[in-house]
C-alpha cells in the first residue's frame, strides 16, 4: 500500500494558508451578524442597503462553505489513507489518489484569492477604453478589446453595463466607458490597466499592409460614498443623447452626462438614467471614486520611491501586444505570459494573463 502522508500533509499546509487568506475565524463571525440582518422584516425598505447585505451574505457563506467542504473532504481521505494502510489494502490506493488530486486542484483555484491584497481589490469596478494612434485600425481595436472584456465577463458571471460609447466615423469606437460588477472585478481587472498594441494586415488599408495601432484602458474600483469634495469650478459638464437601449427617449432628449474634471483630466459619464439630473448625480459620485483612487494610486507610488521600490507599470506604458501577422501571439510585457492562441485571448480568455500579473504584483512588493 502506497504511502500518501506527506501529499495529505502538503494539502493541510495549503489549507491551513486558505483559512488564514479567506479570514475563516472573521467570516464565521461575520455570517452570524449577516444571518441576522437578512432576516429583518424592514430589511427591504432600503433597497440598495439591502442588496449589498445580501451580496455580503452570500459571498462570506460561499467562503465558508467552500472551505468547510475542502475540510471535511480532506478529513475523509485522510481517514481512508489511514483505515487503508492499517490493512495494507491496496484496492484503495487509486480512490486516495484521485482525492488528492481534487483537493489540489480546487485548492490552486482558491489560491488565487491570496493574490487580492488591494484595498479596493474586491470592488467592481469602472472601465475606460480609448483608441489612440492608428487611426480607424485604432477605433477598431478599441472596440476589439470591449468585445473582450464583454465575453470575459460573460464566461465569469461578472455584469457590464455600458455607461459611454463613442462610435468611430467608419468603424469601431472613439472611446467608451463601462461598469464591471463582480466579486474581484478591480482586482482582476488592475492588470489590464494600460497601453495595448495591436499588429495585423489593416482590413482597411486597400494594399493589404501591416499596421500597428494603440487602445489605452484605464481601471477604477466603484467606492462607496468616497469621502472627498470636488470643486464645481473643476468640472466641466456636457451633455450628450444617450446611445444605448431605453426607447425613444434615449434617442430625442440629451439626458447622458459627461463630467470632466479639469485638474486631473479624469472623465465621468452616464447615461443608464432618464433624466439628466440623476445622471449628473452617478456620473459625480463615479468622478469622485476616480479622484479618490488617483490619489491612492499617488500615494502608493511616492511611498514605493521611498522604499526604493520599482513602481508598477501604469497608465500611458504599454502592456501588452497582439500579434496576428506575420505571426499569432499576445504576450504580456511585464509578466512575460504569453500564448499563439489569440482568437481565444480576444474572445475573453484571459485569466491567464490577469492571474500572471497579480502574481507579477506580489513579487514586485516583496
Amino acid at each position: 500500500m502506497r504511502d500518501f502522508t506527506d501529499d495529505l500533509k502538503e494539502l493541510r499546509r495549503r489549507l491551513g494558508e486558505a483559512e488564514g487568506y479567506l479570514k475563516i475565524g472573521a467570516s464565521r463571525a461575520r455570517l452570524t451578524e449577516l444571518e441576522f440582518e437578512v432576516a429583518r422584516p424592514d430589511l427591504w425598505d432600503d433597497q440598495e442597503l439591502a442588496k449589498k447585505i445580501n451580496a455580503e451574505y452570500a459571498n462570506v457563506k460561499g467562503d465558508i462553505d467552500t472551505f468547510d467542504q475542502l475540510s471535511g473532504d480532506l478529513d475523509d481521505v485522510e481517514l481512508l489513507h489511514e483505515m487503508a494502510r492499517e490493512v495494507d489494502d491496496e484496492s484503495q490506493e487509486a480512490d486516495i489518489q484521485a482525492a488528492i488530486e481534487s483537493i489540489g486542484a480546487r485548492l490552486r483555484q482558491l489560491d488565487l484569492r491570496s493574490l487580492f491584497t488591494g484595498d479596493h481589490d474586491e470592488a467592481d469596478c469602472i472601465v475606460q477604453i480609448n483608441a489612440k494612434d492608428g487611426g480607424v485600425d485604432a477605433q477598431d481595436f478599441a472596440e476589439i478589446l470591449l468585445r473582450m472584456y464583454s465575453r470575459w465577463a460573460e464566461l465569469r458571471g461578472f455584469d457590464l453595463e455600458i455607461d459611454e460609447r463613442s462610435d468611430g466615423a467608419e468603424a469601431g469606437i472613439m472611446s467608451c466607458e463601462f461598469t464591471l460588477k463582480g466579486r474581484y472585478a478591480y482586482g482582476l481587472m488592475t492588470g489590464e490597466r494600460g497601453t495595448h498594441r495591436l499588429v495585423r494586415i489593416s482590413p482597411f488599408d486597400n494594399q493589404g499592409r501591416r499596421q500597428t495601432s494603440f487602445a489605452a484602458v484605464q481601471v477604477w474600483p466603484v467606492m462607496d460614498a468616497p469621502d472627498i469634495e470636488i470643486n464645481e469650478s473643476d468640472v466641466d459638464m456636457q451633455v450628450f443623447r444617450a446611445s444605448g437601449a431605453g426607447g425613444q427617449h434615449v434617442n430625442k432628449t440629451s439626458s447622458a452626462v459627461r463630467l470632466i474634471h479639469k485638474p486631473t483630466g479624469l472623465v465621468a459619464s452616464s447615461q443608464e438614467e432618464r433624466s439628466q439630473l440623476q445622471n449628473r448625480e452617478k456620473a459625480m459620485n463615479r468622478l469622485k471614486a476616480m479622484v479618490a483612487a488617483k490619489i491612492e494610486e499617488e500615494h502608493e507610488a511616492d511611498l514605493a520611491k521611498i522604499a526604493g521600490r520599482q513602481a508598477q507599470v501604469g497608465w500611458g506604458s504599454q502592456i501588452r501586444s497582439y500579434v496576428v501577422q506575420p505571426y499569432q501571439m499576445v504576450k504580456d510585457l511585464r509578466t512575460e505570459v504569453e500564448t499563439s492562441q489569440i482568437d481565444a485571448v480576444l474572445d475573453g480568455d484571459i485569466d491567464e494573463f490577469m492571474e500572471g500579473y497579480l502574481r507579477w504584483r506580489r513579487r514586485e512588493a516583496e
